[in-house]
């Protein structure tokens, strides 16, 4: 079965990331059966938040393919996919995306991101992140700008 092929595949990139000081995090990004991108969680290394393991991947195969749309590619993670990496799968087409572990799972380790998942379903005011328009007195335009510069 290819698919466990593949899982099997990010588990041993986490592996191999735990070894070299990372967190114990693994993606292979499979296109047309093909994998196009492997990557781990690189956080240790890069001090970038968003470095993790399906981002990275994300971010080769759409280098490796030349586009920015990844429609019909599936994401094999060792762990849940926190929120940011789901909603750039979701952002870039990744038809389908699997995972090994849960938040469940990581929750003891303090790697659940179940938390967050909590905080996104609360209407944007509700959530501890502050989230609040301002938009400077006389400013308009800036989506038709763009559109003229790139139509449809």
């Amino acid at each position: 079965m290819c698919e466990e092929r593949f899982m099997r595949e990010a588990l041993d990139l986490a592996r191999n990331n735990i070894a070299a000081g990372g967190r114990p995090f693994g993606a292979v990004l499979v296109y047309q059966g093909q994998v196009i991108a492997r990557a781990v969680n690189e956080i240790h290394t890069t001090q970038d938040p968003t470095a993790h393991a399906e981002l990275q991947a994300i971010r080769k195969a759409a280098q490796a393919l030349g586009r920015a749309r990844l429609d019909g590619a599936e994401v094999y993670a060792s762990g849940h996919p926190c929120p940011m990496c789901l909603a750039a799968m979701h952002l870039c087409g990744i038809e389908r995306a699997w995972f090994a572990y849960d938040n469940d799972e990581g929750e003891p380790y303090g790697l659940s991101t179940a938390k967050v998942y909590q905080q996104m379903a609360r209407p944007a005011q509700q959530q501890s992140l502050a989230l609040r328009p301002l938009k400077p007195q006389g400013e308009a335009g800036l989506y038709a700008q763009w559109r003229q510069a790139n139509p449809a």
